[in-house]
């Protein structure tokens, strides 16, 4: 059974002064092995998306059915691997809660089938993953969770499917609302280094998928890599979504892509009760971006630290304090039965 709890006020240590030092500190902290369950569900278009379980471990089967299953998506370049996704899970566990971690196409470790491959706003994935686990567990409540890209996607998500009774709350953490603002912000000073790090691994991944595919015999897929012409000559993450991401996912380039994935303007049309994350100083989401909380409906919470960088929250006196934060969200959204 779960119980009140406490979460402090966000306060950097004096060893981690920035935003660019909460960031990389999380990438870098080393973590005990997690035990995980993996399950692969097969996509209507003949893809697959793999997930990493990590079950209750209570012994009182009825308290374990209360409580809901915490769903969550990682962010660009990331995985069910990514520190704070583990991090997290682990904690849950020690709560008595299931969790599930899904990986988008492409990031479990396995190349996916299919040229395309996952974008911020990817919510059909996210909806047939949904929908195949609510066939085998049936309406138990969920929560979901997302970081970075994931909480773009969880955040558009929420705007298309309405009121669901079986979903309890959404938790976005560093969330990019305007794509457009986040990607043109990752062409100049410091924060260029975090644009030319995520399109060398883009553009690594989209040539070593040229290769399985060409050695595997996936000739009509391979086409579509080889039609995106060379990709090393790409300087900006902007360049690599015009020329990639766009026409691989449907959209007429990086604007149209991003004016349609962008989830800061989706905000009003959630119905879900949810809690956005997010630092002032991060240095990949400008703060520029962010919602005005006079501006977002009642049920749509901004919880704003001054310090935190992006996915970082290492808190003074605190550390998992990112983990604790999202915990006593999940815990006060649940009546009074399964609290």
């Amino acid at each position: 059974m779960t119980g009140p709890h406490h979460v402090q006020e966000f306060a950097s240590p004096w060893w981690l002064p920035d935003g660019h030092t909460q960031t990389l500190w999380r990438r870098f902290v080393s973590h005990t092995p997690l035990p995980r369950r993996r399950q692969r569900v097969e996509l209507s278009d003949g893809d697959f998306i793999d997930l990493d379980w990590v079950d209750s471990p209570s012994t009182d089967a009825g308290s374990a059915r209360d409580l809901p299953t915490v769903f969550l998506l990682h962010g660009l370049c990331g995985s069910s691997a990514s520190p704070y996704v583990l991090s997290l899970q682990r904690l849950l566990q020690t709560r008595g809660y299931t969790s599930v971690a899904m990986n988008f196409r492409g990031c479990s470790g396995e190349i996916n089938r299919l040229a395309r491959a996952y974008h911020s706003g990817c919510t059909e994935d996210l909806e047939e993953i949904y929908q195949c686990l609510r066939q085998h567990t049936g309406a138990r409540p969920m929560v979901f969770a997302g970081f970075s890209l994931g909480g773009n996607v969880l955040l558009k998500w929420l705007s298309e499917i309405g009121r669901r009774d079986d979903v309890l709350l959404g938790v976005s953490v560093s969330a990019p609302f305007s794509l457009s603002y986040c990607s043109g912000a990752m062409n100049s000073g410091l924060t260029k280094a975090y644009g030319h790090y995520f399109r060398r691994r883009l553009v690594r991944d989209v040539e070593s998928k040229r290769v399985h595919f060409r050695a595997s015999g996936r000739l009509d897929e391979l086409q579509k890599l080889e039609a995106l012409g060379d990709l090393q000559r790409l300087q900006t993450l902007w360049e690599f979504d015009d020329q990639v991401t766009a026409p691989l996912h449907g959209f007429d380039g990086a604007e149209h892509y991003y004016q349609t994935c962008s989830s800061g303007p989706l905000l009003s049309a959630i119905h879900t009760p949810v809690q956005l994350i997010q630092s002032a100083n991060d240095p990949i989401i400008p703060a520029g971006c962010l919602p005005r909380p006079g501006e977002l409906p009642m049920h749509v919470r901004l919880h704003l630290t001054e310090t935190g960088g992006h996915v970082g929250f290492t808190c003074a006196g605190q550390p998992l304090w990112l983990e604790q934060r999202i915990l006593a969200a999940i815990e006060a959204c649940q009546p009074a039965s399964g609290a």
